[in-house]
């Protein structure tokens, strides 16, 4: 790996003292994920077939770039429609996957009683387990969760029908986000029981450029309630829990805050927020996560790169609570190159006196 002079040895104990909102010895790197494509480029060759060897290949790259975690994941899921269209991807996968929007698996009261609901249990686990086996010395695993309260319901049924069904059946719309909530209480709960696992990630992206993709009185009414409980169980567990939400939430900011309880926030648009600016607003009640602008990782060079990283870092780092990354995640259309030199500014310049 490059710059191997400037890479610190790991230690989860700064992740820990950012979401305490302190100043670690120095800013530790975070992402949400890392495309796989991404890793194989910077790996220079595939990874294992073998589960075991393919997760001690992960935590090896995840050190060897700084990190001070590996990420982990579960087996759990809601089953849902997608779509699918070419990845026109540097590194393509071939396909790029997403959800369809305009209708789902759920629509009706039949659709909701037809719908064969899966329940958590232990195997659904198994992916941490083996991952906990392969940590390296001084790291622990972040796991990210199985989608979000608001993001699996909106999979299940469409942005569009539960629209109608707020509207039209606010019944079915609740019994959806009970189902979907109730479950995904028990997985971050049984997720947050490992003692390998050191944090937890809840992916709900809520928002969109302009504002959050329900009214805040809905948000309030549907979605903080089931996330809160999910914070609570996590927190019970002596852990703390990251939030990772795109699109403009400034609406609702103070609920995720003061109500959802969240220990820090993940996700920024330079469009809709700098994470500079949310630092000034926030930054003294939530551990901010992230924040170099993806178009700009994507477009820019990596001189662009470094000195944007640079400017993020002298507004960030002072009164802790700051983890650098990319503003969402590091996805296959983002240049090597530009990663990396996110990464090599930030050993360089995020150290504290």
């Amino acid at each position: 790996m490059p710059y191997p002079d400037l890479k610190p040895e790991p230690s989860f104990d700064r992740l820990e003292t950012v979401f305490a909102r302190r100043e670690p010895d120095r800013v530790p790197f975070i992402e949400l994920f890392l495309d796989w494509e991404v890793m194989v480029a910077i790996r220079g060759e595939a990874f294992s077939e073998d589960p075991a060897q393919r997760w001690r290949q992960m935590a090896d790259l995840y050190s060897s770039l700084g990190y001070d975690y590996v990420p982990a994941g579960t087996a759990f899921g809601f089953p849902y429609r997608t779509v699918a269209a070419e990845d026109t991807a540097p590194l393509s996968r071939g396909q790029r996957s997403w959800v369809q929007e305009r209708g789902g698996v759920i629509e009706s009261r039949e659709d909701f009683e037809r719908y064969h609901w899966p329940e958590p249990s232990d195997e659904h686990c198994r992916p941490i387990e083996t991952a906990s086996e392969v940590v390296p010395e001084g790291m622990k695993l972040i796991v990210i969760g199985p989608g979000g309260v608001l993001e699996n319901v909106m999979w299940l049924m469409g942005y569009g029908p539960l629209s109608y069904a707020m509207a039209d059946d606010p019944d079915l719309a609740k019994a959806v986000f009970d189902r979907v909530g109730e479950r995904l209480v028990k997985v971050f709960d049984a997720a947050a029981g490992h003692e390998s696992v050191g944090a937890l990630f809840l992916g709900d992206d809520m928002g969109f450029k302009t504002q959050t993709m329900l009214s805040p009185a809905a948000m309030r009414e549907y979605v903080f309630p089931w996330q809160r409980r999910i914070v609570e169980v996590v927190h019970a567990r002596g852990k703390p829990l990251l939030l990772h939400s795109c699109g403009n939430l400034e609406a609702v900011m103070d609920d995720l805050i003061d109500d959802v309880g969240i220990d820090a926030k993940h996700s920024f648009e330079d469009v809709i927020m700098p994470v500079t600016e949310v630092k000034r607003r926030w930054g003294d009640r939530v551990a901010l996560l992230g924040g170099i602008d993806v178009d700009l990782l994507a477009r820019g060079t990596p001189a662009q790169v470094r000195a944007r990283t640079r400017e993020v870092l002298e507004v960030c780092m002072p009164g802790g609570g700051y983890g650098l990354g990319s503003g969402n995640s590091v996805a296959n259309y983002i240049p090597v190159e530009n990663y990396l030199a996110m990464l090599e500014e930030g050993w360089r310049s995020g150290v504290y006196a």
